[in-house]
């Protein structure tokens, strides 16, 4: 009997490669959830005189302080969970590797860019 190559009777990859999906996310949670965070309320905090430059953050800090930021933060990255894991259930891989791939560069070019200008402020 041979392997079916219909997609909808495969694992999803997150289910056939679990250490691959846990690394991917864990390297987006890292960089973007914790390292963009903790560097952007070090920013506010350490050096009021520069300000946030992303106006969708202004919004969410305006309207809830941090919480707001950090709210944000976890939408996004709920639904980029969600965008991934719908394309492992497809079987699409750009939908399934990008999300997290995504992140994990966007937070590392943040956090860099807090950590910069945090150093060259003081």
């Amino acid at each position: 009997m041979s392997r079916s190559r219909d997609r909808s009777r495969r694992h999803p990859a997150y289910l056939r490669r679990p250490r691959e999906f846990y690394t991917l996310w864990i390297a987006a949670t890292t960089t973007y959830g914790v390292g963009d965070i903790v560097s952007t309320i070090a920013f506010l905090r350490y050096v009021p005189e520069i300000e946030e430059g992303n106006p969708v953050v202004v919004a969410a800090l305006d309207a809830f302080g941090l919480a707001g930021l950090v709210g944000l933060k976890i939408a996004v990255y709920l639904v980029m969970l969600w965008i991934s894991v719908h394309g492992a259930r497809e079987g699409d891989g750009l939908l399934y590797y990008f999300p997290p791939v995504l992140l994990t560069l966007v937070g590392l070019f943040l956090t860099t860019n807090n950590v910069w200008l945090m150093w060259t402020a003081t």
